[in-house]
């Protein structure tokens, strides 16, 4: 081999530098050796190998896990923007440039009841971008998982990627009007004796609701509970009691007058509950932007990032 070929002794093995940023994801070898398919001992031996090479330490060692040093901190932020550029050329080296596949995955109620009615209006204007679309409440790995964009429910708290939150989301209380015609419900103490339906997984529930208008949880049961809020908002337009929703998610019952806001000027509160996910390279991607673009023309305004 030629002087001119020898590889860099400064450039670490990409399976050490995955073994770090697994590491580093969960706090956890077994986990990274999971996902890595490798043993606890070989991710050991990786990040060992890693730390001799840079001369610093990276972790630190504790019974329930390891956690960042300092350093380690450091080089994860300078490194996943390196990692994530690797991920778009090996993409854009492999793809099929005839067909660009736009991978998304979504919380289970925004995907069925807000992005599903719309997918046609974004194929009419983008023909040449098959999609696939995911549903659930995982938080998926961007690589591992082949996603593009993750459509989150829930408070923003991941600072590694980019996060656009959608705006002028509102909870409110829904009702069907054959449920509104059996009683009058003027402010928010009229509410508890009815039939409520609980959403479990919700930002906002009833008990907090109640407390933001100053008054304590009801002590009649709740008629339902679902874990989902297009369950809860079904119940609702069948008259079986009073949901707490987004206006967002209920836009198609509101529409089709299935169900109707009680009180909307004094009983609804604003909501930052859905976010798009996803690694800062991925805004390079044509398909990504297209449907960012597209987002924002469907929902009206621009996101907050």
């Amino acid at each position: 081999m030629r002087q001119d070929d020898t590889p860099s002794s400064h450039l670490p093995p990409l399976r050490a530098i995955q073994a770090f940023e697994q590491t580093a994801r969960f706090g956890n070898l077994a986990r990274a050796a999971e996902v890595l398919d490798l043993t606890p001992s070989a991710i050991s031996h990786q990040l060992a190998k890693l730390e001799v090479m840079i001369g610093r330490q990276l972790f630190v060692r504790a019974a329930r896990g390891v956690t960042l040093t300092p350093v380690g901190e450091q080089y994860l932020k300078d490194i996943s923007g390196l990692l994530q550029s690797l991920e778009v050329a090996t993409e854009r080296a492999a793809s099929d440039v005839s067909l660009d596949c736009l991978r998304l995955h979504s919380s289970p109620s925004f995907g069925l009841l807000w992005l599903m009615p719309r997918l046609e209006s974004f194929r009419m204007t983008n023909p040449d971008i098959q999609i696939n679309l995911s549903c659930s409440y995982e938080s998926l790995h961007f690589s591992q998982d082949k996603i593009d964009v993750d459509i989150r429910h829930g408070r923003p708290n991941w600072p590694s990627y980019e996060v656009r939150t959608v705006r002028n989301e509102s909870f409110a209380v829904l009702a069907s009007p054959k449920q509104i015609a059996r009683c009058t419900i003027n402010n928010a103490a009229d509410l508890l004796a009815q039939d409520l339906i609980l959403s479990e997984a919700t930002l906002l529930r009833w008990p907090e609701w109640f407390a933001q208008h100053g008054l304590a949880r009801p002590e009649k049961p709740y008629a339902l509970s679902f874990d989902r809020s297009y369950m809860s908002l079904e119940a609702a337009s069948h008259g079986l009691g009073f949901a707490l929703e987004s206006t967002l998610l209920a836009q198609k019952y509101l529409a089709n007058g299935s169900l109707v806001e009680v009180a909307p000027e004094t009983l609804s509160s604003p909501v930052a509950a859905h976010h798009l996910v996803f690694p800062k390279a991925h805004s390079s991607f044509p398909r990504v932007r297209r449907f960012l673009e597209w987002m924002e023309g469907e929902l009206g305004h621009s996101f907050v990032f």
